[in-house]
C-alpha cells in the first residue's frame, strides 16, 4: 500500500505533530533516546529532509496507526543487522553507548544518515503495524489467570487475539518475584521483576494445557527474521525489555504454542469451550487497532462464548487495554454469571502492575 499523492505541507505537519505525541510518550515510558530522536524527526519532516522522502506516502496523524513507531522499527533493524554502525554506537541494543549529550545531536546525525542512505529498507517498514509482542504485559496476564484459577481449580485453554509471535500464550512458564506475591520457576530466563504491586493475586495454581493464538501477521519466534522483526521493535535503550523478549524467544523455543494467521473474529470463531476447563480469551495494548466494525465482531463473539458457559466448561474473559479515563486496565470477566472485575492497572509496557485492593 503505497499512496502516490504529494505530501503537501499541511498533511506534514500533522503528521509531525503524531511523531512530537509519541516522543512525549517514549520519554514518559522510559526511553529519552527515542523521545530526542521523535523530535527531531519531526522538525526534520517539516523541513523537507530525508524523513519526508522515507515517510511519502504514509504521513498519518492518527497516533493508534502506530507509524512512529514503525520508522523507528525500520532504523533498528538496520542497526541490529550490522547496516548502521555509526547509530549502533549509539544504541545500547547493539552494544553501543547512550549519549549523554541534551538533544542527542550525535545520534541523530547517525539516525539522519540511515534515513538518507537506506530509504528503500526502511520504507520496507512503513506498511505493516508494529508487532511489539511485549512480554512485560504477561504480569497482568499472569495476575487475572490467578483469579480464574482461584474462581475454579481447572486446566486453563488459553486463547490470545492479536497474538503477535504469541510469546505471552508461554507466560506460565514466566517468573514474578516480589514482595506483592510471586510467581514461577525462579530460573526462568523471564524474570518480570518488580511486576507486582499491592494487593496480591490469589495463590492459585495456574494450569495451562493448551495454547492458541491468532494475528492478521504472526510472526516465528524460533526464526532469525521473526527475532530481528520483534526485536527492532523494542526500543534500544531498555535493555530489560530487550533481556525479556530474549528470554521469551528461549521458552517459545520450548514450549509449542498454536499460532494462525487470521483476524480476531476469526480466532473467536472457531473457538469452542470444552467440559472441564476453562477458555481464557486474552489480549493486550491491541484493541487500539482495531476498526469500529472489528470492535463489534469482537464485543458480540465473547457474548457469544459466555452466553454457552456451564459450571462445566467455564469461559473467562481477560484484557489490558488503553482505558478512555488514563492508563491502561486490566479487566476480567468470568461466565457462568458475566461478572466483571477491573483487577488493577500498568503502563502500557506492563510493568509494574498495580492490583487493586480486594472488595
Amino acid at each position: 500500500m503505497h499512496p502516490t499523492e504529494p505530501a503537501d505541507s499541511d498533511a506534514r505537519a500533522r503528521t509531525a505533530r503524531l511523531l512530537r505525541l509519541q516522543a512525549v510518550a517514549c520519554r514518559d515510558l522510559g526511553s529519552a533516546l527515542y523521545g530526542d530522536l521523535l523530535l527531531h524527526t519531526a522538525d526534520d519532516l517539516q523541513s523537507g529532509g530525508p524523513v519526508a522522502s522515507v515517510l511519502d506516502g504514509y504521513l498519518d496523524d492518527r497516533l493508534a496507526s502506530g507509524l512512529a513507531l514503525r520508522l523507528l522499527g525500520g532504523v533498528h533493524a538496520q542497526v541490529l543487522s550490522g547496516q548502521a554502525p555509526d547509530l549502533a554506537a549509539c544504541y545500547p541494543s547493539a552494544g553501543g553507548t547512550p549519549e549523554q549529550a541534551p538533544g542527542s545531536p550525535r545520534a541523530w546525525a547517525a539516525f539522519r544518515r540511515v534515513l538518507a542512505e537506506r530509504p528503500a529498507e526502511v520504507r520496507s517498514w512503513l506498511g505493516h503495524p508494529p508487532q511489539t509482542n511485549e512480554v512485560g504485559r504477561a504480569a497482568a496476564l499472569l495476575g487475572g489467570l490467578r483469579h480464574v484459577a482461584a474462581e475454579a481449580s481447572l486446566p486453563i485453554r488459553l486463547v490470545e487475539v492479536g497474538a503477535s509471535a504469541g510469546l505471552n500464550l508461554r507466560a506460565d512458564r514466566f517468573h514474578v518475584p516480589g514482595p506483592a506475591g510471586s510467581h514461577g520457576d525462579e530460573h526462568s530466563p523471564v524474570v518480570l521483576a518488580d511486576g507486582w504491586h499491592g494487593s496480591a493475586p490469589p495463590d492459585s495454581r495456574i494450569d495451562v494445557v493448551e495454547r492458541i493464538g491468532g494475528d492478521i501477521a504472526p510472526v516465528d519466534p524460533l526464526t532469525d527474521d521473526g527475532r530481528l522483526r520483534l526485536t527492532a521493535y523494542v526500543w534500544p535503550d531498555q535493555s530489560e525489555r530487550l533481556d525479556r523478549l530474549r528470554g521469551a524467544f528461549r521458552i517459545a523455543a520450548q514450549v509449542t504454542a498454536e499460532l494462525r494467521a487470521e483476524r480476531a473474529s476469526a480466532t473467536l470463531a472457531r473457538t469452542r469451550l470444552v467440559p472441564g476447563t476453562w477458555t481464557v480469551l486474552w489480549h493486550s495494548i491491541f484493541r487500539q487497532y482495531l476498526s469500529q466494525a472489528e470492535r463489534a465482531d469482537l464485543a458480540a463473539g465473547v457474548a457469544d462464548l459466555g452466553a454457552v458457559a456451564t459450571t462445566q466448561a467455564r469461559f473467562a474473559y481477560l484484557y489490558f487495554e488503553q482505558s478512555a479515563a488514563g492508563g491502561c486496565r486490566v479487566a476480567l470477566t468470568t461466565w457462568p454469571g458475566g461478572q466483571r472485575r477491573v483487577l488493577g492497572s500498568a503502563p502500557a509496557h506492563g510493568l509494574p502492575v498495580f492490583w487493586r485492593v480486594s472488595d
